[in-house]
């Protein structure tokens, strides 16, 4: 099956794993040569930089209500406030929040508001800039904010809407893009002009390269001798676990390679062997002879071999 064929399946699925999905999706961009479709995976696993505009499904409304005293004794309590008021005293920022955390973040706060339906916010500040102007001769003794988890669940469902009709218009435009297989055979037919549009209609409207070696795809790793982090990410980016990634750069930290055409220690040898079932069973978003690949020439690009 294809890559863009793979990612088709995984969205359509009843239970998709959109950060499995991502992956593939970062996989392709590299294949069709988009840094347009890269960064966007790459926001999307990682979240947006404040340097960074957001895209428009990231920007969801807020909610808010207020505990309120007055004279003699007298209160309105879980009172709502109208976020045009909030607008105009404290500015638009407060009203319309923006959701700058990665797809694996989100997740998580869509869980914790299983039960409530909604997720607060901190309106601490919120208190000064408003005292004074809700309720005449009432003074605002509490703030709070919450936005809905269906705009949280709208994210997800935007991101998976928009990574398939991605896939469906470079299938229909750029049929050659349909035929990227993991163990790439060339790209050159690829009209990346075309590709570089439909990513930008349909998204927005150290140092890695995937390359063929042989009968496998391969990572190539350049510049990140002794950069244990850098390693890490480099197998996080392929597909193999966060938890894996991290147990195998402490093994290659405490030893040291066999030989130069042997880069994998004792220990890393034997880490090797008994996680290999993790690609799998599908515990790593990679088969077994890419991720083979991926941790020697990695390990060769740590040693410096």
């Amino acid at each position: 099956m294809s890559l863009l064929r793979e990612i088709q399946a995984s969205l359509i699925s009843d239970e998709p794993n959109l950060g499995g999905v991502l992956l593939k999706l970062r996989l392709l961009a590299a294949r069709l040569g988009s840094d347009i479709l890269s960064d966007w995976v790459k926001h999307e696993m990682s979240g947006y930089p404040t340097d960074v505009d957001l895209p428009d499904y990231r920007v969801i409304g807020v909610s808010f209500k207020g505990t309120f005293s007055g004279p003699f004794g007298s209160g309105i309590n879980n009172a709502s406030i109208p976020t045009a008021l909030v607008e105009q005293h404290a500015g638009e920022h407060w009203s319309n929040h923006r959701v700058r955390q990665g797809i694996a973040a989100i997740d998580d706060l869509v869980k914790s508001a299983q039960e409530s339906g909604y997720l607060g916010l901190d309106c601490s500040n919120l208190i000064l800039l408003l005292q004074g102007k809700i309720y005449e001769d009432y003074a605002c003794n509490d703030i709070r904010g919450s936005i809905s988890r269906s705009a949280l669940v709208q994210i997800q469902n935007e991101v998976k809407s928009r990574a398939l009709e991605l896939t469906i218009e470079l299938e229909k435009s750029v049929p050659a893009a349909a035929e990227i297989v993991l163990v790439p055979e060339g790209t050159d037919n690829i009209d990346k002009s075309e590709v570089s549009k439909i990513i930008n209609q349909t998204i927005y409207g150290n140092y890695t390269e995937i390359s063929n070696s042989g009968d496998s795809a391969h990572i190539e790793v350049k510049a990140i001798q002794g950069n244990a982090d850098a390693f890490q990410k480099i197998l996080e980016d392929s597909g193999i676990s966060q938890e894996s990634a991290k147990e195998l750069s402490e093994i290659i930290q405490a030893e040291s390679p066999d030989s130069k055409d042997e880069p994998l220690g004792s220990k890393a040898k034997k880490w090797l062997l008994s996680n290999l079932k993790k690609a799998e069973d599908g515990t790593w978003n990679v088969g077994i002879s890419v991720a083979t690949d991926v941790i020697k020439n990695a390990v060769k690009g740590y040693y410096g071999l």
